[in-house]
């Protein structure tokens, strides 16, 4: 009851005050960056950020938050109407979305989606009440060593599920992550680590200069470098009928809300997961599979209930954690530690009313994100049309300033510059970007507890593989690694090949 009594002070309080209007633009600003190829939804809440970090803590959240939700539903509207995510969690979208549009059938497609986001969103909140405050209960029994295995399993993971065709890939974007984040001043006695002389590499690579080069940057390179986009000009059918059309699929989207809620669990991996994973499964389910690809109404229901049901599933490791569960549930991490809230297991015993007010905050944007999506369907067609030349310049300067915003230092452009480079050519090298900045997250979390915990077992390294907790996660991360090794591979789909004939 405590927990419902918070939940409803904190959305009476959202309602009745100026936050509605904060609510309203801040869903619909992230409903436009999500829909513009090239601005993702960490780009957008990592320029976000540097504009509310001089607001009130609660203010900035819900800005934030509605700035997350409204821009990873929003990329499902380049994705049908283009053919190109607007996020990378829109990928799925596109597959039927797209032939949708060019049969004439946009409005539906649009609604289909946005039915789909809200339950998505809904269910996740649901997950994100029930199941953070028991997360943070049970994470009390961390320690330094389970702490250290975490950020391991993490970046193990991450690596492994954003690169599935070559997890070294994903791993080596990780680890290159962990390595950036050692630079600088040590956590325990300050003594600078790589940093050459120079001061500025004394006081560490920011994660948000970083993070906005790595995403931000790194776009303008990469849609500039590709071809310029058409939009599909059929005439926009009837929205309601969208409506109805997704209804016919409840339990569709019962289910890609709790795979997509599971995925955003999982540190690093996301709306991108949970999408594909919710389309993989309607897929295999359906009635009519064969429909998938060509137009299936199922098919992009499943997507866009996954990649949003994420969001919030992403959040619960962010607030008891403090390990995010996607690139932009990392950002909000950032953002939260800089407006003086600490997210992890003493979060509900520090700020009890916090986990409460952020399922409040989803709530809120995804009403919003809900009735702005069908309201607003055909006046924001015109977003798409504005010439990406116009755009990309607009988008460069924000990163500038938003690099240089947080500590006004020079040197932090010039990071924002360096990981727009670096991003830019991993990407076209086929290397994911969600494993690298969640390494720069965690490394400093790897490094604290690696060394507490040798300092208090007085060196040995024994308590952090026989602790019970400690155990179950190197393990799993040990057999993510023997599982991705091709001859191992090899064997376990011979067996599960014979399981199948057999039974």
């Amino acid at each position: 009851m405590d927990g419902l009594s918070s939940f409803l002070s904190a959305l009476i309080g959202i309602v009745t005050s100026t936050a509605l209007i904060d609510v309203l633009w801040a869903t619909l600003l992230g409903i436009v960056v999500g829909m513009m190829p090239g601005l993702t939804a960490t780009l957008g809440v990592a320029l976000m950020t540097t504009l509310t970090f001089q607001m009130e803590a609660e203010r900035a959240i819900l800005i934030l938050v509605c700035m997350y939700v409204g821009a990873i539903y929003g990329g499902s509207r380049s994705a049908i109407l283009l053919n190109i995510p607007g996020t990378p969690a829109n990928a799925a979208t596109s597959l039927d979305g797209f032939p949708l549009a060019r049969a004439g059938k946009a409005g539906s497609a649009m609604a289909i989606a946005t039915t789909g986001s809200v339950v998505g969103s809904m269910i996740g909140m649901v997950a994100l009440a029930l199941i953070a405050p028991l997360l943070a209960e049970f994470a009390l029994s961390f320690g330094a060593y389970e702490f250290f295995w975490l950020a391991v399993f993490g970046v193990l993971v991450a690596g492994q599920l954003t690169a599935l065709d070559d997890p070294i890939k994903g791993w080596l974007a990780g680890f290159l992550g962990l390595f950036v984040a050692m630079i600088g001043q040590e956590g325990i006695h300050a003594v600078p680590r790589f940093a050459y002389g120079s001061t500025d590499l004394a006081g560490g690579i920011g994660l948000l200069p970083a993070m906005v080069g790595a995403f931000g940057f790194a776009e303008i390179l990469t849609v500039m470098r590709h071809e310029a986009y058409e939009v599909v000009r059929s005439k926009v059918d009837s929205v309601w009928s969208g409506v109805r059309q997704a209804w016919g699929y409840k339990m569709t989207a019962l289910r890609s809300g709790l795979i997509g809620t599971f995925m955003g669990l999982v540190p690093g991996v996301g709306e991108d997961m949970g999408s594909w994973a919710s389309y993989a499964a309607a897929r295999q389910t359906s009635k009519n599979g064969s429909a998938f690809g060509k137009g299936s109404v199922e098919g992009l229901l499943a997507a866009e209930t996954g990649n949003n049901a994420a969001v919030p599933g992403a959040l619960i490791p962010v607030l008891t954690l403090a390990v995010p569960g996607s690139a932009p549930a990392a950002v909000l991490l950032a953002a939260m530690i800089i407006h003086g809230i600490r997210p992890g297991p003493l979060i509900m015993v520090e700020f009890p009313d916090f986990v409460f007010s952020v399922v409040a905050m989803v709530f809120a944007a995804t009403l919003a994100m809900g009735a702005l999506g069908l309201l607003l369907t055909r006046p924001l067609l015109l977003v798409l049309r504005v010439p990406r030349e116009r755009l990309m310049p607009i988008v460069f300067v924000l990163c500038t300033v938003g690099a240089f915003a947080i500590a006004s230092r020079t040197f932090d452009v010039g990071v924002m510059i360096v990981f727009g480079v670096l991003g830019f050519l991993l990407r076209e090298l086929n290397y994911p970007m969600a494993p690298l900045i969640l390494g720069i997250v965690l490394g400093d979390i790897l490094d604290k507890n690696l060394r507490r915990g040798l300092v208090l077992s007085d060196g040995d390294l024994t308590p952090f593989f026989t602790r019970p907790i400690s155990a179950v996660l190197w393990l799993t991360a040990l057999v993510f690694i023997v599982l991705t090794m091709p001859g191992v591979r090899r064997i376990f789909t011979k067996l599960t090949g014979r399981w199948e004939k057999t039974s």
